[in-house]
């Protein structure tokens, strides 16, 4: 069964993650995510990509009980995946905007944080990376887009507080570009990428690879043992006792 819903409106592709409540992501989800993205990234037809969750949720980040008795073998495989999938996303040649419909946690986050455009849901919905709060680590390319996008020095303060930022106040901060009502936040993102998608293409793409290309070559010198860290990390003591409070959540 696919995680992800498909649409199209005239030349822009919405692109729904639709796995359970809260939306959380496993390896097949990355998998069929990273498929999803290489064909709209290759079809004519789509002009520019609205990026999603269904229900009240983006993505509260990665699928703990299904990531948890993972080997620290499989869990590196699983996280290369997924750092090619918001590498892939931040280097789309095309129009790429977030709808932030609802809370966009940890690995909800970067995938929100790869996007051209983000707009997201007033009211209870949050936004944030929060790994430093579970003891989990961080990965070179979510630091390199988040510095990007708000400066090193709130780079920081959101990274290491971890702290969550409703919608005006990641406005405030630069996480995201424009809210709006829960119910207006896919229409409007949808505008917005109608419009973006009305420019020459290849001028777009050229230009976004221009300026996104020395980010993309420090987040390739430093992911792989961005992850490495992350594994040691994820299989500590300490941080295994976090995770299995998850669990128990769950």
């Amino acid at each position: 069964m696919t995680a992800t819903q498909l649409e199209r409106y005239g030349s822009v592709s919405l692109l729904t993650l639709a796995r359970g409540k809260v939306n959380a992501v496993d390896e097949a989800t990355v998998d069929d995510l990273r498929e999803r993205v290489a064909d709209l990234a290759r079809d004519p037809g789509t002009r520019a990509l609205v990026l999603t969750g269904q229900g009240s949720f983006f993505s509260f980040g990665f699928d703990v009980p299904a990531l948890y008795d993972y080997s620290p073998a499989d869990f590196t495989r699983f996280l290369t995946k997924f750092t090619g999938l918001y590498r892939a996303l931040y280097d789309l040649p095309k129009p790429l905007v977030a709808a932030v419909n609802g809370h966009a946690v940890a690995g909800g986050f970067m995938l929100a944080t790869s996007a051209d455009h983000r707009v997201m849901a007033t009211g209870k919905a949050k936004i944030s990376l929060n790994e430093v709060t579970f003891g989990a680590g961080l990965f070179a390319g979510s630091v390199e887009m988040l510095r990007t996008i708000v400066g090193d020095r709130r780079a920081e303060t959101i990274a290491l507080a971890g702290a969550m930022y409703a919608a005006e106040d990641a406005r405030a901060m630069g996480l995201v570009d424009e809210v709006a009502p829960p119910e207006a936040v896919v229409p409007r993102a949808l505008e917005i990428a109608a419009g973006m998608a009305d420019g020459d293409e290849a001028a777009y793409a050229a230009i976004k690879r221009l300026l996104r290309a020395p980010v993309l070559e420090r987040i390739d010198r430093a992911e792989q043992a961005s992850i490495a860290r992350f594994v040691e990390i994820w299989y500590s003591p300490a941080t295994r006792a976090h995770l299995r409070n998850i669990l128990i959540r769950e």
